[in-house]
């Protein structure tokens, strides 16, 4: 059993380490590399599988696939689970691997994959209960159907009744801007948060803002990068535009980190979202930030002992 010493260093060896090489080459060899991938590119799609499958092999897990057909494709999330001994309930932390169509997809969402193996990489020796899960199909024409891959993911989970503590969705994580007015907004939220997009957001609905707020806490403790959060009603464009939405549906408290998307990075969904444009020193400190949150929020929830 991980003692709460090895926890602690290993959020300290992250800091420390290659973080931002290791995010750069994630986001390299997924967009740049393989490029765009989903269903129309179904040998990209399952180069892109095989690529997290053997990460995770590499860090000492036994991944999990759950195949589904669509349209006569073989689609599969992957899932890699720190600890089976949950004596509770579940924390799972997720991205999309695929990209839509016309676009290599580097900061959506290679961004958020290449975090999701780097915050398993940290907790690969702990006793925690994380599901860290690559979904597939999250992107038109699948996202919000029976078809998108957290949906069925999480149909499943309620199904099975797997009790979720909370799942955390990794989403477009990596464009960050210091220019005045970089940063948009929906409609009447400017005048209350920052006009230049050097922040991460963190997202819930109105259900989980108790939740959120102890996240935000847990992520402020652990790094000085800004963090801005938001409870909202589902409707406001852009706070269910991902896999955290799926949970939601079916009765999961669930939160979305994200650096705003469309709200900020001029290049979403198109053919320049390419890995040049993923700032990887900002995002290794969100994902390093992230390592120590949910560490922190983990132990709280979890009561994970010396």
């Amino acid at each position: 059993m991980a003692t709460m010493e090895l926890i602690k260093r290993q959020a300290i060896d992250a800091r420390e380490g290659d973080v931002p090489d290791r995010l750069a080459r994630h986001v390299g060899h997924l967009a740049d590399g393989i490029g765009e991938r989903n269903f129309w590119h179904p040998a990209a799609l399952r180069a892109a599988a095989s690529y997290i499958r053997d990460e995770w092999v590499e860090q000492g897990y036994a991944v999990r696939e759950q195949v589904y057909e669509v349209g006569g494709l073989h689609c599969a999330n992957l899932e890699a689970v720190a600890s089976d001994d949950v004596g509770g309930s579940a924390i799972v932390i997720g991205a999309h691997y695929d990209s839509v169509q016309g676009s290599p997809g580097a900061n959506d969402n290679a961004s958020g994959v290449a975090a999701l193996l780097e915050l398993s990489r940290s907790f690969a020796a702990s006793d925690l209960p994380l599901r860290f899960v690559a979904f597939v199909n999250e992107e038109p024409p699948f996202f919000a159907t029976p078809l998108q891959g957290s949906e069925v993911y999480a149909r499943q989970a309620r199904r099975d009744g797997v009790n979720i503590d909370v799942m955390i969705s990794l989403e477009t994580l990596g464009y960050y801007s210091t220019h005045e007015r970089s940063q948009a907004y929906p409609p009447l939220l400017a005048r209350f948060y920052p006009p230049r997009g050097d922040f991460v957001a963190m997202v819930s609905n109105l259900r989980g803002l108790a939740t959120l707020k102890r996240f935000v806490r847990a992520f402020r403790a652990s790094t000085r990068f800004p963090a801005e959060y938001l409870a909202s009603p589902a409707f406001v464009p852009g706070v269910s535009w991902s896999d955290h939405r799926a949970f939601w549906r079916h009765g999961y408290t669930a939160l979305m980190v994200t650096d705003t998307a469309f709200y900020r990075y001029p290049y979403y969904h198109t053919a320049l979202d390419t890995a040049d444009r993923v700032c990887c020193a900002e995002l290794a400190e969100v994902t390093v930030g992230l390592a120590g949150a949910i560490r922190r929020y983990g132990e709280r929830a979890h009561r994970v002992e010396p």
